[in-house]
């Protein structure tokens, strides 16, 4: 590139150092083009072209004026901002140097009047966290000379949409520092377009590139107007693992040289938009451009008379959603700042931190589109057919549920603040209202409230959580496949409690005994094995330990068909469920045994174990063995069988319980905690008798854990209690325990907590460094009850 900046900029002769001239979407074009990825030739008008036109039009002043004073909180006053700067840049008179550019360039494309795509590429490399996608505009099938030199205005002046402006004066940018390239393109008149990310966006998953496909051109994909079919490609069999079609009744096409809404062929809209062959080459593509950027890839691509174009790529802006910290930063301690006003509700703390948003009550999860990202979601209570609006919720409300509820164990999983069972928020609370939600407290304040956050560091000398080495092994309790990829990127040893029910209800959705009544075996066993698999993949070869179907009888009458084979119980806590469950009725268990071996054997994880809950006697135990022997699951090397703690025999018969064969327990604090105390904590009238710190349930995860120590075996916690009470995890490092078992936001600080812990308990003798380590631990316990 020449040292003085010029007008216009063919993309052979672009490269991603050109970013300061042509913004992030013209460098991807030149660097593409380069690389040669199939992408139709053209054109950057680069940002000192813009930056031309408002000196020589003098708008800059003007512009300044119309922003003075302007409140971005004020929709009338923001959008009347927006129209006015827009006007002005449209109807100025284009420089006659910078449109005898234009039309000189446009003029050199294969064909007169050639069709082309008008885009807008914000350049801001000086400026931090500055991501700008969808906030300018594209003007597809632009046709001759004026039309073109208008389409570049009007891409320069959707540099101040409202939502634009709203942006860079709420992250502090200024406006003239944001400058605008505008690629011109040739029109590719697509039969088919879509988007492509080389990582699962939702989740960060590595081994997975996502690939969503519509009829006609682009536009409709991105501006979400039309449901794309949708794709999941096994980047490492180069397999597609899993599709959804999806019904497409209108396109956007070309039409008499105008982009028009047209209706699709009656005999198409169910159709399969394009071939799985066509999806592979498209996602072949999407990992050559991952290879070259070095970093996953946000990508649009298009398919015409048989060849597929890729049209732009960009990074993938919301990987550092998952697990990614700052040199030694592993976390971030909230409280709210003064003395907060009266409370508007309390509930149970279910998954901590503090956050202010908008209130959008959600009955039905049919209304899930009203939660947008950055709303606090108030509900009944939840279901898995909730998760979509839950992911875009900053905070989560329920007027029913306890700690171990669906709401609280995805908000955990999600690392979204919840507080569950208000008993009133959807009718206290009201639509759009301002709150702020202390979920370490378990607390709703009305309004904003000043909320101070500071960095949870490493030990000095440590420069990545990875470094933190610990005997105690950290595991992470999951259930959500969808969440798998980005959890096992953190550093955890492996999942300690995999829940088969939010797969059995969320993927699957009908009572088992209903599918084997109807033929439907193979559906149940290919659709639980494709969600282990999703787990089994992301964490090989660290253990995955799959807990059985721990479905009481309510909860099972909540899938299709449940009321037919559910009989009601006046305490399903303590009723027909878990080990005693599948002695008398064992159908449903071996369905899950053939999930067990057709992952292990015939996809080959042998990374996955299995552990059988609410074992209520010695015997039954037994009996299971057996079962597992006719099934060809006996213990061995490569196959560990763990069985869940939480009933008092348990504590009492561990020794007996360990004679029987078992290579490790897991205590489940939850039920052992309510079975010791007989209390219910989804039970308002009796949940404060609840607690984990009971001296009485400490004393039985004492003689557990001693037990399993003295015995030789294995011995977890898979419960809340460690991701809510540090002095819990404390005393199983000092009693033996092997691991512990976590929410997936409390990885990083569990592991720290721990080897804070194991410095002390592994020494001999008190240093000076185990007084300095003993007074974190005491912070340790501050932090954790305000986190």
């Amino acid at each position: 590139m020449s040292h003085s900046p010029p007008l216009i900029a063919w993309f052979k002769d672009i490269s991603k150092s050109d970013l300061p001239l042509v913004g992030g979407k013209g460098a991807n074009l030149g660097e593409m083009f380069s690389a040669h990825i199939p992408v139709p030739d053209g054109f950057c008008v680069t940002a000192p072209a813009y930056y031309q036109f408002l000196e020589a039009t003098q708008l800059q002043t003007k512009i300044r004026a119309i922003l003075k004073d302007l409140d971005v909180n004020q929709n009338t006053a923001l959008f009347t901002a927006s129209r006015r700067i827009k006007q002005l840049i449209v109807q100025a008179p284009m420089p006659e140097a910078i449109q005898a550019a234009i039309i000189d360039h446009y003029h050199q494309f294969p064909h007169p009047n050639e069709a082309v795509a008008v885009r807008s590429s914000a350049t801001a490399e000086d400026l931090p966290d500055a991501s700008f996608a969808g906030q300018q505009a594209t003007y597809l099938n632009i046709q001759g000379d004026e039309a073109v030199v208008k389409a570049v205005q009007k891409c320069w002046a959707s540099l101040f949409e409202a939502r634009a402006i709203f942006y860079r004066q709420e992250k502090g940018f200024n406006h003239f520092k944001v400058g605008i390239a505008v690629p011109i393109q040739r029109m590719v008149q697509s039969d088919v377009s879509g988007v492509m990310f080389t990582v699962n966006p939702v989740n960060n998953d590595p081994f997975i590139i996502i690939v969503e496909s519509v009829y006609g051109l682009g536009e409709m994909i991105v501006q979400g107007s039309a449901t794309p079919d949708h794709f999941e490609v096994d980047r490492q069999k180069w397999t597609i693992r899993h599709k959804e079609i999806s019904r497409q009744t209108a396109q956007l096409t070309r039409v008499s040289g105008l982009t028009k809404v047209r209706p699709v062929p009656v005999n198409k809209q169910s159709r399969q938009k394009v071939s799985d062959e066509v999806i592979l080459k498209v996602a072949k593509l999407g990992q050559k451009l991952q290879d070259h950027y070095h970093f996953p890839q946000d990508i649009e691509w298009a398919y015409e008379n048989g060849e597929v174009y890729i049209v732009q790529t960009r990074p993938i802006t919301t990987m550092t959603a998952v697990g990614k910290k700052t040199d030694q930063v592993i976390g971030e301690i909230a409280e709210i700042v003064g003395l907060p006003p009266k409370a508007l509700l309390s509930g149970s703390p279910a998954s901590p931190g503090i956050v202010t948003g908008v209130v959008k009550i959600i009955k039905d999860p049919k209304d899930n589109d009203l939660v947008e990202k950055g709303d606090i979601l108030v509900a009944p209570m939840t279901t898995p057919d909730f998760v979509p609006a839950m992911k875009r919720a900053v905070a989560i409300v329920t007027d029913q549920g306890g700690q171990t509820s669906h709401a609280a164990i995805v908000s955990r999983e999600l690392g979204v603040p919840c507080v569950v069972g208000t008993q009133n928020a959807t009718k206290k609370l009201k639509n759009h209202q301002l709150i702020t939600v202390d979920a370490s407290a378990g607390v709703v304040y009305p309004g904003r409230l000043k909320i101070h956050k500071s960095a949870l560091k490493l030990p000095q000398g440590i420069k990545k959580i990875r470094q933190l080495k610990t005997r105690t092994k950290v595991y992470v309790n999951l259930g959500e496949p969808d969440m798998a990829g980005g959890i096992a990127q953190k550093y955890v040893d492996g999942v300690g409690l995999l829940r088969a029910e939010f797969i059995i209800s969320e993927y699957i959705g009908v009572h088992p005994k209903l599918l084997l009544e109807t033929s439907r075996r193979s559906f149940f066993v290919k659709k639980l094995a494709e969600g282990l698999e999703d787990f089994c993949r992301a964490f090989n070869p660290r253990p995955i330990i799959y807990r059985t179907t721990d479905f009481k009888t309510n909860e099972y009458r909540g899938l299709t068909g449940g009321d037919k084979y559910e009989p009601e119980e006046p305490n399903p806590m303590i009723g027909y469920r878990g080990c005693h469950r599948y002695l008398i009725d064992d159908d449903v268990f071996q369905m899950e045994l053939d999930v067990i071996k057709r992952v292990r054997d015939h996809l080959g994880y042998k990374n996955l174990h299995l552990m059988i809950p609410f074992v209520r006697t010695v015997k039954h135990l037994a009996q299971i063995k057996t079962i597992l022997a006719k099934a060809g699951l006996q213990r061995r090397p490569n196959f560990k069988l763990y069985m869940m703690a939480e009933i008092p025999n348990n504590v009492l018969l561990m020794d007996e319980f360990i004679d029987e064969g078992i290579d490790g327990v897991s205590i489940g604090s939850n039920d052992l905690t309510m079975l010791m105390l007989g209390t219910d904590r989804d039970n308002q009238l009796v949940a404060d008798v609840y607690d984990e710190r009971d001296p009485g349930v400490l004393k039985a995860l004492e003689i557990i854990v001693r037990t399993c120590k003295r015995r030789g075996v294995a011995v977890s916690i898979c419960g809340q209690a460690p991701s809510i009470y540090p002095e819990i995890t404390k005393k199983l490092v000092e009693w033996g325990a092997t691991s512990v078992s976590v929410s997936p936001d409390m990885i990083d600080k569990t592991r720290l907590l721990i080897y804070q812990m194991e410095q002390i308990v592994h020494q001999a003798k008190p240093t000076v460094a185990d007084t300095k380590r003993k007074k974190t631990l005491t912070l340790f316990q501050r932090i954790f009850k305000a986190d």
